[in-house]
């Protein structure tokens, strides 16, 4: 990373994790270069304690952050902020505390990475408590008025903090590879419940009081907190749902088979480490489709299309309790150890649940989201993206969070499988998760352990590195097949070149049910992005497709809506930008506004009225798509 100051105390530093011998226990790191001022080969945080006020009034968190660390003899601790106003600093426990010196700086903010704070201390120091509030530039919390909620009468606050957010939010050393176990007390208002990615209450409390343990270690990256009028369903087999009292019975009824999903998970890859394994459905502002918070994974209301047809990434949230948090990837070029064995797990799951055609379709709209993702990349600025090992040096981590890591990694590991046999690839995967457990990992460790427990001991002949040290998507990639996307990719050029019937009613994709929810986006994918008109307008008469629930359909029809100018829709555009923050559909909608002429104009003003509807993520993200 090169910053403004080159001093060498503030090169950014990183630690890796090697294999624990005993469960759950952080060890020593070693230093690599990652996205952190922190100086953890020196000084390490093993526990954090929080304590912290939540005021909705002025917007702000205010308390302590209590770090328990490990020091090797060094007389600084370094710390990533930003966003924040600190106040004081101390060392010793909290019945004997001392006030220590402090610096944030130097010089310039980096706008990326913010500062790094200095807190002088003594060799022997081991607790480090650091006294502060957030502001209104801390960007992983969003603070919502009551009208951007479901019940429409509280306010609601949630965090997120992936990639790397969290320091804007807590003083932390805030790096990948430094697992840490914490533990939290919070005061919130009353009518108001709380909840972590941590050992959580089941109902409110009349004093507003909460106290929080993760007993694992994480990397602080998993820490999040959410605050809201929320109630609980349990969904049986360590599994339920949070959620505001309005969404409850939609919730259990969309995440039914969410037990299902733990059994199958565990059959495949082990015993669940977490204990309990919950989900949380925040208001519609969330930038994500679901954030894999141990213990409490946050999802987007979205997901609650009311067919189920959208659970499978309730299933790549909860691979990720083995892929991402159990084993981690070591620095944010890693990113794809994390995401391209969860997907890949995802749809192990997910052929447990509906059947192998079913996730294998699943798959294949991915893949087709693939291939936009590389024609994009490979026209962009780093077209070096397109590989799964990334160099980020200087950019934000966000960067890298693109379809390459998520799919290509998945159908590398699919392409691997396919070479091996999945008797073989479980038992390797099986025994990865178990080897790196509560570790972090690089990919030159995963190539090691690839080649000595899988390659080398049956003998196979399997190139890795064009995978992942080379763009686009190899020769060797495994080839997935769907005759109902054949089917209905056929039925889109009929409809375009007029070769079929004249009566819609007499068509055989009439009826919305006929055909599932993949299958209709491979329909309007396939479509002319200038389709003509009057053409749009009998799909949207006899589908409805402007005003389908399903937000993915959506997507898909506004997308081409714009492209072939197609202004019906916009009424139903503007609704659905206004009311979704989901950056995977926003984004790309703001891009394609901004790219057609006739409605530049149209998405830099939706933008400037929406934007304070969305999450710093999202908004962050379209501000520079949009040149701002």
């Amino acid at each position: 990373m090169k910053l403004i100051f080159k001093l060498s105390l503030f090169a950014l530093l990183i630690f890796s994790c090697t294999h624990s011998k005993k469960e759950a226990q952080p060890e020593k790191p070693t230093p690599v270069n990652n996205h952190s001022f922190s100086n953890i080969e020196e000084i390490h945080t093993t526990h954090l304690h929080l304590d912290l006020t939540v005021d909705f009034t002025t917007k702000k968190l205010s308390g302590v952050a209590r770090h328990k660390m490990e020091n090797q003899g060094t007389n600084q601790a370094i710390f990533d902020v930003k966003g924040l106003k600190i106040h004081k600093v101390t060392t010793g426990d909290s019945e004997n505390e001392k006030s220590r010196d402090f610096k944030i700086g130097p010089g310039i903010k980096n706008t990326i990475l913010g500062q790094p704070l200095i807190v002088n201390i003594d060799k022997n120091t081991s607790f480090v408590n650091i006294y502060y509030e957030t502001t209104e530039e801390s960007e992983a919390l969003d603070w919502l008025d009551s009208a951007l909620t479901s019940s429409k009468n509280k306010p609601f606050l949630y965090t997120q903090g992936q990639a790397i957010l969290t320091r804007t939010w807590i003083p932390i050393q805030d790096a990948p590879s430094n697992r840490i176990t914490y533990s939290a007390d919070l005061k919130v208002p009353s009518d108001l419940l709380a909840v972590m990615s941590a050992s959580n209450p089941k109902e409110k409390n009349t004093e507003g009081n909460y106290h929080f343990d993760m007993k694992q270690p994480i990397p602080c990256y998993l820490i999040a907190l959410a605050v809201g009028d929320l109630v609980y369903g349990d969904l049986g087999n360590q599994t339920g749902v949070y959620c505001e009292p309005e969404l409850l019975d939609a919730s259990k009824y969309e995440f039914e088979d969410l037990p299902n999903m733990m059994k199958a998970a565990e059959k495949l890859y082990g015993k669940y480490a977490w204990e309990q394994y919950d989900l949380l459905i925040l208001p519609y502002s969330f930038p994500f489709g679901g954030m894999e918070n141990p213990r409490l994974t946050f999802a987007n209301p979205t997901l609650l299309a009311g067919d189920r047809s959208l659970v499978s990434v309730i299933a790549h949230e909860l691979a990720h309790s083995w892929s991402g948090n159990l084993v981690t990837n070591e620095t944010w070029n890693d990113f794809w150890l994390n995401e391209g064995f969860t997907v890949y797990f995802e749809n192990r799951i997910m052929e447990e649940i509906i059947g192998k055609r079913g996730a294998d379709n699943l798959a294949l709209i991915e893949f087709f989201e693939l291939r936009e993702e590389l024609e994009r990349i490979e026209n962009s600025g780093h077209p070096e993206d397109a590989h799964l090992f990334l160099d980020l040096d200087g950019r934000d981590p966000d960067d890298g969070m693109t379809d390459v890591a998520y799919v290509k990694g998945a159908f590398f590991l699919k392409t691997l499988e396919s070479k091996v046999g999945r008797d073989k690839m479980d038992v390797f995967l099986t025994s990865y998760f178990n080897h790196f457990k509560f570790t972090s990992v690089n990919t030159q460790k995963f190539v090691s352990y690839l080649e000595k427990e899988l390659l080398q001991k049956y003998n196979i002949d399997f190139n890795y590195e064009e995978w992942i040290y080379q763009p686009g998507i190899p020769k060797s990639c495994i080839d997935l097949k769907s005759d109902g996307f054949e089917s209905v990719k056929e039925m889109s050029s009929a409809f375009v070149n007029d070769e079929i019937a004249e009566k819609w009613e007499n068509l055989p994709f009439n009826k919305r049910s006929d055909y599932s929810v993949q299958e209709w986006l491979t329909f309007i994918r396939h479509l002319p992005s200038d389709i003509d008109n009057e053409k749009m307008k009998i799909l949207d008469k006899n589908l409805a497709f402007s005003e389908w629930t399903n937000a993915e359909i959506q997507f898909e029809w506004f997308m081409k809506s714009i492209s072939s100018n197609y202004s019906p829709a916009y009424p139903y555009l503007k609704s659905f930008l206004e009311k979704i923050g989901r950056r995977k559909f926003i984004l790309p909608l703001y891009e394609a506004l901004y790219k057609n002429e006739n409605t530049r104009k149209k998405g830099l003003d939706w933008f400037n009225e929406f934007k304070k509807n969305y999450h710093a993520v999202s908004s962050n993200s379209i501000a520079k798509a949009l040149k701002l």
